[in-house]
């Protein structure tokens, strides 16, 4: 039995309880007519107060009404509720400023589920409906109204619950927010998936080279993504991204791999174009750049500017004491993704230098900045 449906029940026998003292005493106890008026006048409004402070202790919204839907009492969670206190014995139906079904159609008063319950004569189970407070406030909730009657069978009034059920609403939201974000990302992955497959068969002259190209840009693809699923905020640092990809290559001589540059968090958005292009850097510095020969170092750097409309990641990669390198005769993956996918895609601009000391890099991300609403990839899948 759910919170909501104990405390229903524990309402409806204290309801009975008060009644049948009402209609029927025991046997052993004197008849109304034996006991003083005053006496049975106190006894009534003892038991009364003590009624009135049960449904006070309650959770849950609770209001009575008359048989005519006039209300005659309500909580201090009922008052919290609907942002008011009615007028006791001319306010009708339910208390709140206003009311609307779940789908924000406008719910008369005179319709609301205690009107039918009074109406009709039966409990109204089931039903959900929005009170919308004098602030402009809506609390989504969940109402129990049920009949009352004496002990003859007559229909005397009836009594409310009203369980605010904003939480379960809130949370309903985000887990659909959540699987249509799951859907977009799913979808996403699959069209980058397909798109640096593409690319990566354009540029590999054999099947192994095909393999090991393709295999460390899916392990890098992962890894980011791994990165980003344990940050709460979907974010993940230059530094961390950086981090990955060179920190294997660091053998820990001086100079090998430096990172300098203080926190700056990048969301998935941004962060995995930018941790592919991160990725590509490094396999071109370990297979022909500083990294591949003994001596060789790579320097990393990067500031964020802040400008007045947006701010902007400034980011230096510099490689020394490496083989001599020349221009690429041949546009491979990693020139286009520095080329198309990060200007195209997260409105970076990026310049690679071919120097004698090494290869150069450096790129300006815009912080925020104007992403595409297509995959990161989508550039590389275009021939």
């Amino acid at each position: 039995m759910s919170d909501q449906e104990l405390h229903l029940t524990l309402l409806e026998s204290e309801f009975e309880r008060v009644l049948d003292e009402h209609a029927d005493r025991p046997y052993d106890e004197p008849s109304s007519e034996k006991r003083h008026p005053a006496e049975e006048m106190l006894r009534e409004r003892a038991r009364d107060r003590r009624f009135r402070q049960l449904l006070d202790a309650l959770p849950a919204a609770v209001y009575t009404t008359d048989v005519a839907g006039r209300i005659t009492f309500y909580n201090e969670a009922a008052a919290e509720l609907w942002g008011c206190r009615p007028e006791l014995g001319k306010s009708e139906w339910c208390g709140s400023w206003r009311l609307f079904w779940p789908d924000g159609t406008p719910l008369p008063h005179d319709e609301c589920p205690m009107a039918v319950a009074l109406k009709e004569n039966r409990a109204v189970r089931g039903a959900e409906a929005i009170a919308e407070r004098p602030d402009g406030i809506r609390v989504p909730f969940i109402p129990f109204p049920t009949p009352l009657h004496d002990a003859s069978g007559k229909l005397v009034g009836a009594v409310n619950m009203l369980v605010d059920i904003t939480a379960r609403k809130r949370a309903e939201d985000q887990q659909a927010l959540l699987v249509r974000e799951l859907h977009h990302r799913v979808k996403n992955m699959l069209a980058t998936v397909q798109a640096i497959m593409g690319s990566t068969a354009r540029a590999a002259t054999t099947i192994e080279e095909f393999q090991q190209a393709f295999t460390g840009r899916i392990v890098a693809l992962a890894r980011t993504h791994s990165s980003l699923a344990e940050d709460e905020w979907q974010a993940i640092s230059v530094r961390s991204l950086l981090g990955n990809e060179l920190d294997p290559y660091d053998d820990g001589s001086p100079q090998r791999v430096q990172l300098d540059g203080l926190d700056v968090d990048l969301p998935s958005s941004i962060a995995l174009p930018f941790g592919m292009a991160i990725h590509e850097l490094t396999t071109n510095t370990v297979k022909y750049g500083a990294l591949s020969v003994l001596g060789g170092s790579v320097a990393v750097s990067w500031v964020l500017v802040e400008g007045q409309d947006r701010h902007e990641l400034i980011l230096e990669w510099v490689e020394r004491n490496g083989p001599a390198i020349s221009p690429p005769t041949r546009r491979g993956f990693g020139s286009q993704l520095l080329e198309r996918v990060l200007n195209n895609q997260i409105g970076a601009r990026t310049t690679i230098s071919y120097e004698r000391e090494g290869l150069r890099a450096h790129i300006a991300v815009p912080l925020p900045c104007r992403i595409s609403p297509s995959s990161p990839m989508d550039s590389l899948a275009r021939p």
